[in-house]
């Protein structure tokens, strides 16, 4: 019996790990058994050549290397994942959330491509995923949505707060507004939940948001 795969995904700053770590405590509260994930896996060395890309080893522009390429990279880091850590409970009928997927490969990388040309990307890329690499499709994708310019004023308190830097998708606010209005229409393509995080240009508190998504999740569990 394979197990239920929740994805929570969403433009940058939106709360997306803050979003899974509450979901996982009000299921283990339940005595439900959960395991939690976050892509990339930036400390293991399946991640090498997504940290050589966000770092701008292939060019600073996230254009300089295309969709299907940019893919591969994050596609063998969550192969290599569901190999080495979550694949045998998955497969037992384990209950999994993850902090991003092949959902972001979807919001970010088909936003360099002309738009007559993402559906044909998207089509590719969830059956070289899901299919030919045999990864489990998500159950369901909770896609949290947040307006660019909020996005980058949260993301340079976060810099201030943390002392890191961005990478070059973070960098890039043209990019990221090109990644919202892609990752808008993805989620309608794919059947995705999508969840306003902001409401009259603030973002609503973390315990709101949960509450619309757990509302969603639980029919699940």
């Amino acid at each position: 019996m394979r197990g239920r795969l929740i994805v929570l995904e969403g433009t940058d700053g939106s709360g997306k790990a803050t979003q899974t770590a509450l979901l996982t405590d009000r299921i283990r509260s339940m005595g439900r058994e959960v395991r939690q994930l976050s892509f990339p896996r930036y400390d293991q060395d399946s991640s090498m050549l997504v940290r050589m890309y966000l770092g701008g080893a292939f060019g600073t522009d996230p254009r300089a290397v295309n969709a299907y390429a940019a893919s591969t990279f994050y596609a063998v880091d969550r192969f290599a994942s569901y190999k080495q850590d979550w694949g045998a409970y998955y497969e037992a009928g384990g209950l999994v959330l993850t902090d991003r997927y092949t959902t972001s490969n979807a919001v970010h990388q088909a936003s360099k491509l002309p738009e007559g040309e993402q559906k044909p990307y998207l089509d590719w890329l969830f059956d070289f995923e899901y299919r030919l690499m045999g990864l489990p499709a998500p159950a369901l994708v909770l896609y949290l949505d947040v307006p660019t310019e909020l996005s980058a004023a949260l993301r340079r308190l976060r810099e201030e707060r943390t002392g890191t830097h961005a990478d070059i998708h973070e960098a890039d606010e043209a990019y990221l507004r090109r990644c919202r209005d892609s990752g808008r229409q993805v989620a309608d393509y794919a059947g995705w939940r999508r969840i306003d995080c902001a409401a009259g240009g603030r973002m609503r508190t973390p315990e709101e948001i949960h509450e619309e998504i757990w509302t969603l999740a639980a029919a699940l569990l």
